[in-house]
């Protein structure tokens, strides 16, 4: 079967004002119908594996010149925050059975195999060009644009810092709702990582590091904190920005806007004063 292309990811190459790029990985729906009837469950199973409107937590930071790469083609499609080894032999034909305990194995790869509403979500395998296809619509020029917008924003700046927009679902009670990864300080330098959970409890929240979400292979790619490019990935409750069906923007959308702007802010301030001393 001959798919549709994927659509490529937005790249907004900002104005040059901040040393900041963000990422937004999961939250496109471009093509899904067309999707759909190679699915088990078809459209809400893949839905299900989306992170809901976290493009438009981040489109006031776009609008006003932020630099930015929004993924349009569906995560269940192709995952651009997990490495191209990451395969699943459910997914891909010939691929090697993944290792015990990683994110493949859990069918959760770079082609996803389940979704929480369907444990078997594709109905056949992709071939190795169908594979292809879709890294070379939908993962290759996503890293591309964040590799060009991290360098020209470190070669205007002197360094960068990487925003990895994400949320997460509803965790349970006495739990802090903003949970914040930096690949246990592989990914960022100690005080961009202390700066942001500051900036997150000026807005009133809790955060937690590295648990359950450490980071994938978005921060791990692209943070380098010996050059002064660090990679923060940021996940949010879905309950604290959609409503009760976690579908449509919620009364707490503004706050979670306001609290990626301060992110954004705060962190661009806190690299310019860290530069200038």
């Amino acid at each position: 079967m001959i798919e549709p292309p994927l659509p490529l990811p937005a790249v907004h190459q900002g104005n040059g004002r901040w040393p900041i790029v963000l990422s937004v990985p999961h939250s496109g729906r471009g093509k899904l119908a067309d999707l759909a009837p190679l699915a088990h469950g078809g459209k809400a199973a893949l839905m299900a594996l989306e992170d809901p409107l976290v493009d438009a937590l981040v489109e006031p930071l776009v609008r006003q010149g932020f630099a930015a790469v929004i993924a349009k083609a569906p995560r269940a499609a192709i995952d651009c925050n997990r490495a191209l080894d990451e395969l699943d032999p459910l997914c891909v034909e010939g691929a090697s059975p993944p290792p015990a305990g990683s994110r493949a194995a859990q069918g959760l790869g770079l082609i996803p195999s389940r979704s929480h509403r369907q444990p078997r979500l594709w109905k056949r395998p992709l071939s190795r060009a169908q594979l292809d296809l879709r890294i070379a619509r939908g993962w290759t020029p996503y890293h591309d644009a964040l590799t060009g917008l991290l360098g020209s924003a470190a070669a205007r700046h002197g360094g960068a810092i990487l925003i990895d927009c994400h949320s997460m679902p509803p965790r349970r009670r006495g739990l802090p709702r903003i949970v914040l990864g930096d690949r246990h300080g592989t990914s960022a330098a100690p005080w961009v990582s202390r700066l942001a959970a500051q900036l997150v409890k000026e807005v009133g929240e809790e955060c937690g590091f590295n648990h359950p979400y450490a980071g994938g292979h978005i921060t791990a790619c692209h943070g380098a904190p010996s050059f002064d490019v660090h990679a923060l990935q940021v996940e949010i409750d879905r309950a604290a920005y959609l409503d009760a069906s976690l579908t449509a923007p919620g009364p707490g959308m503004g706050r979670m806007r306001l609290l990626f702007s301060r992110l954004a802010h705060g962190l661009a301030e806190g690299w310019m004063r860290a530069a200038a001393e």
